[in-house]
């Protein structure tokens, strides 16, 4: 990556929905889809779908913080997934689609520690917000297949139900980001 890009790592439903909506957006380099915040190494898909190794479906995102800042990447985070849910995210059901945010050193904790009680005081959500911030640990890295999902199996079924309406709500919402 080039010099000065910074990363977020985040969960909050399939990899697949937060993958297709911020590689739409000015300032990321590159998003990566994996798992994150369990107890095995390596885990694979059917383990983490498995609902027993505590991981997380989750995206690391690269970006140019000069053209996108974190508390701007965490803004569209909490408007593309529904913060309120635990380990839920419409009709995908399990921990692996729970809401996390993992901070990769202090000044992300603050930012996303002040973004949450912001929107939390907002009451503008109909629930309180469930997402957890913890430290990141591990990434791992999603099989090929998962890559670029939206990209290679438009005609998916979950993608024209659940990831493109996310990505319209998306480019609606948040013009200013869109690449």
């Amino acid at each position: 990556m080039a010099k000065g890009t910074e990363v977020a790592t985040l969960a909050g439903g399939c990899f697949w929905c937060l993958e297709a909506v911020y590689q739409r957006v000015k300032g990321i380099i590159r998003v990566i889809p994996g798992y994150s915040g369990g107890e095995i190494k390596n885990p694979s898909y059917e383990q983490v779908c498995s609902d027993t190794t505590g991981h997380a479906e989750a995206i690391q995102v690269f970006f140019n913080p000069e053209l996108i800042s974190y508390c701007e990447i965490l803004e569209i985070f909490w408007h593309i997934h529904n913060p309120t849910t635990l380990n839920r995210q419409g009709n995908d059901i399990g921990s692996q689609y729970r809401s996390v945010i993992f901070y990769h050193n202090e000044q992300q904790k603050k930012i996303a520690e002040n973004s949450k009680k912001e929107l939390e005081n907002s009451h503008t959500l109909s629930a309180s917000i469930v997402t957890e911030i913890v430290p990141f640990q591990e990434f791992y890295e999603a099989e090929e297949y998962h890559h670029n999902y939206l990209k290679n199996y438009p005609e998916n079924s979950y993608c024209q139900f659940v990831v493109l309406p996310k990505i319209k709500k998306f480019e609606k919402n948040f013009q200013k980001y869109l690449a």
